[in-house]
């Protein structure tokens, strides 16, 4: 975070003081959190409902004033209450990881390419020079190994931990190492806490610049459980441009909000397809269907994917786009992305 930018919101945010505690919203004042990204700023605001009239005018002042700020592109102010949800602090987290940011990947509902972008996300930002780990958290259906170009079984340490298998200059730890891929796995909520837990805190992950999380769609046990555990440090939802899927992407950006976790950006994946005889784009769903959902949640928009055969190729057999193709497109696509995050 700029710590310019940090100074400039605090310094407008203290001439107004805590609904609830009548102290300035300043650093000091723990009800008010600010994450800031590429100049995307996210302001979450604890309340309580006894004021809630309150806190939603000042969420208005924030987001017309602070944009105004230099070096500000973007403004979303979340009003969070405090309940069994949303009461995860980052000290209390309960799984440790020694990385610099912890990034979840997520999707409203399945099949909208959401492990694709969490590996080319992650392989992207090894390109830029960051130490990157990914950890496959879809347990219902893990498909990262394959997508990686990676299979085997995970040694253990003196210590008594995994040691995650590397593709591509990429730590990397799934439960799909674990099981075959014809076997289906079968979860109920305390079973999946304890998977977790020991994809977290059984591996030996080493220092990292950025774990990628990619989590299971929906917003079920997992992704809560993930939320309230571990300290993210933000979230990218994957969404494709069709009403039915950003339908869904509403749900797990309110999540987000609701259990403190910044928002990030917002991805449309299958945007439209590039004609091989005309060269054009084809939008066939929609058009810009998830930026104007990113605008109407003012948080930020990462930018549009293709649908495109030869990722999906690349996909199937474990060649991510910038391996297979670093100077293609879709590959100098996913380094922006990556770009745009740090």
């Amino acid at each position: 975070m700029s710590d310019t930018i940090l100074q400039s919101i605090f310094e407008f945010t203290k001439n107004y003081k805590d609904p609830a505690n009548n102290n300035p919203l300043d650093q000091k004042n723990s009800n008010i959190q600010v994450v800031e990204k590429g100049g995307n700023v996210n302001i979450i605001l604890s309340i309580t409902n006894q004021y809630l009239e309150d806190y939603q005018k000042l969420a208005v002042i924030f987001k017309e004033e602070l944009v105004k700020l230099e070096e500000i592109l973007s403004i979303n102010v979340a009003l969070t209450q405090e309940s069994q949800l949303s009461s995860s602090k980052k000290s209390d987290s309960k799984f440790q990881i020694n990385a610099k940011e912890i990034i979840a990947v997520a999707s409203g509902k399945g099949g909208v390419g959401k492990s694709t972008f969490a590996v080319n996300l992650a392989v992207a930002m090894h390109k830029l020079g960051k130490k990157v780990g990914i950890l496959d958290a879809d347990i219902y259906g893990p498909s990262v190994p394959r997508m990686i170009g990676i299979s085997g079984k995970p040694r253990v340490s003196e210590n008594k931990k995994l040691i995650p298998l590397e593709s591509y200059g990429i730590k990397c730890m799934s439960i799909g190492f674990l099981v075959s891929e014809e076997t289906p796995t079968i979860w109920r909520g305390p079973m999946i806490m304890k998977a977790l837990e020991q994809m977290f805190n059984g591996v030996e992950w080493g220092k990292l610049d950025y774990l990628i999380i990619d989590l299971p769609p929906g917003t079920g046990d997992a992704q809560i459980t993930l939320a309230q555990s571990s300290k993210l440090s933000g979230s990218i939802i994957v969404s494709t441009p069709q009403d039915v899927a950003l339908t869904d992407a509403r749900k797990g950006i309110n999540m987000f909000k609701r259990v403190n976790v910044p928002i990030l950006g917002l991805v449309e994946n299958m945007s439209y397809f590039i004609c091989d005889n005309c060269n054009e784009k084809h939008f066939i769903f929609s058009n810009n269907g998830a930026k104007k959902e990113a605008e109407k949640f003012q948080i930020p928009f990462l930018g549009s994917l293709p649908i495109d055969k030869e990722l999906r190729i690349q996909s199937d057999e474990g060649r991510p786009a910038c391996i297979d193709k670093p100077d293609g497109d879709i590959a100098k696509q996913y380094l922006e992305i990556a770009k745009s995050i740090f």
